[in-house]
């Protein structure tokens, strides 16, 4: 294989997947910022950009797999320990908030699980 380019259609899965990536991490930074209370906040980084940087990451283990000719194992790894530890963290967070009673805003109160 030449080292300069990949094939069209490696480049294509790896743009797609570069430009969903940078897409789902967009959206969880912008949840991030505009969801009004902890609860509702840990909502969006949690699933927005596991799924932004798991696609990232996925993008660069096609990427240097083709390049190197070898199976990129820390890409790999890192996602694995990125789809574990994201929900988990989260759960905590949320436990932890739950214990400490931090309250909810105004916007997020009166909905059906509150009855």
């Amino acid at each position: 294989m030449d080292l300069t380019s990949l094939h069209p259609v490696a480049e294509v899965i790896i743009s797609v997947l570069l430009l969903t990536g940078g897409f789902f991490t967009l959206v969880g930074a912008i949840g991030l910022v505009r969801l009004p209370d902890l609860y509702a906040r840990l909502h969006a980084p949690t699933k927005a950009t596991t799924l932004g940087v798991g696609s990232v990451v996925i993008a660069s283990m096609i990427y240097f797999s083709l390049k190197n000719g070898d199976i990129a194992i820390t890409e790999l790894l890192v996602t694995v320990f990125l789809f574990l530890t994201a929900p988990v963290s989260a759960n905590f967070i949320a436990k932890a908030a739950m214990h400490l009673r931090v309250e909810r805003s105004e916007e997020t109160r009166g909905h059906p699980w509150d009855q």
